[in-house]
């Protein structure tokens, strides 16, 4: 108890703010202090903690291994702190909140539209902070509370995260009509003669498509990898190239003139789209009602 009295919730609050920012004046923007008044905090964490938490390095303020320690579990304790502070209910419509979400593309295009639209129309004062990265960094930032929610693929989750199918997602096949035959369906041969584009953030990623494949003996040329779901599509027309790429990312091209949708020439397992966030988040409502509208708006797109 004695070295509780010698921090307050402010220190804390100002601590959380640098280990974030890992810059002071950045810090005293996102805490509305001074630059000074954050300066001589962060002298009495030092002071606090015995140890420098922020040095410089290369022209940067990095954090000191002892600093890494304290990251988790003030994030930790600062929620639940919130949780018993605040009322447990949510006001949308009066909530002021910004979230932080990591996803893909393909993630971006079944889940963003509909949930701006539902947030611009129930909680018109709560923001998205989106970022795209991989599956793993996903992971390593829902577990430094540097995001609120990432939505995506997962396997073998940490025991501190949690996580909600929001659908199961089959695979689908894309190529130029004019390439295809009038009727019927290319053969695994024929799908395999051609070149194809995989849509991945690094094009050494393990796909559920090509362990399919594995699984067979068979292997695929991979003529264009690359990150970018959205503009995938336009690489096929007027090409001899095969897309395979989960089906709802190509649902817009059910009447498409020169694309044709078709099913793979072999069985690709469907997978599990999920949202994940970390336990320390099940106690804010806010962050639950934000849950559900995802689940809602992915539910309804089924």
């Amino acid at each position: 108890m004695d070295d509780l009295r010698r921090i307050d919730l402010n220190l804390l609050l100002t601590l959380h703010a640098l280990l974030a920012e890992r810059h002071v004046s950045r810090a005293a923007v996102r805490l509305h202090r001074s630059q000074p008044a954050v300066s001589h905090a962060l002298g009495q964490l030092r002071t606090i903690f015995d140890d420098p938490l922020l040095v410089r390095r290369d022209g940067a303020l990095c954090l000191t291994a002892r600093a890494q320690e304290l990251q988790r579990p003030l994030d930790d304790a600062l929620v639940q702190l919130q949780g018993l502070l605040h009322a447990p209910a949510f006001d949308a419509r009066r909530a002021k909140r910004t979230f932080r979400l990591a996803l893909s593309d393909y993630g971006a295009r079944v889940a963003l539209p509909a949930l701006t639209r539902c947030l611009r129309e129930q909680a018109p004062g709560v923001d998205l902070a989106i970022s795209q990265t991989s599956r793993e960094a996903m992971v390593t930032q829902l577990l430094d509370g540097e995001i609120d929610l990432a939505l995506g693929v997962f396997h073998d989750l940490p025991d501190e995260l949690q996580a909600q199918t929001l659908f199961d997602e089959s695979f689908v096949c894309v190529a130029d009509r004019a390439t295809l035959p009038a009727r019927g369906a290319l053969t695994l041969d024929t799908w395999l003669a051609r070149p194809h584009v995989l849509v991945a953030m690094r094009p050494d990623t393990v796909n559920e498509i090509d362990l399919a494949l594995a699984d067979l003996g068979r292997t695929r040329r991979i003529a264009v990898a690359m990150p970018h779901w959205s503009v995938a599509t336009e690489l096929i027309a007027g090409t001899d190239l095969v897309l395979t790429v989960a089906e709802r990312a190509v649902a817009h091209l059910r009447h498409d003139r020169q694309l044709r949708r078709f099913a793979p020439p072999f069985p690709i397992p469907p997978f599990a789209f999920q949202a994940v966030w970390h336990t320390r988040r099940d106690v804010d409502p806010a962050h639950r009602w934000l849950r559900e509208r995802i689940a809602q708006v992915c539910g309804d797109g089924d």
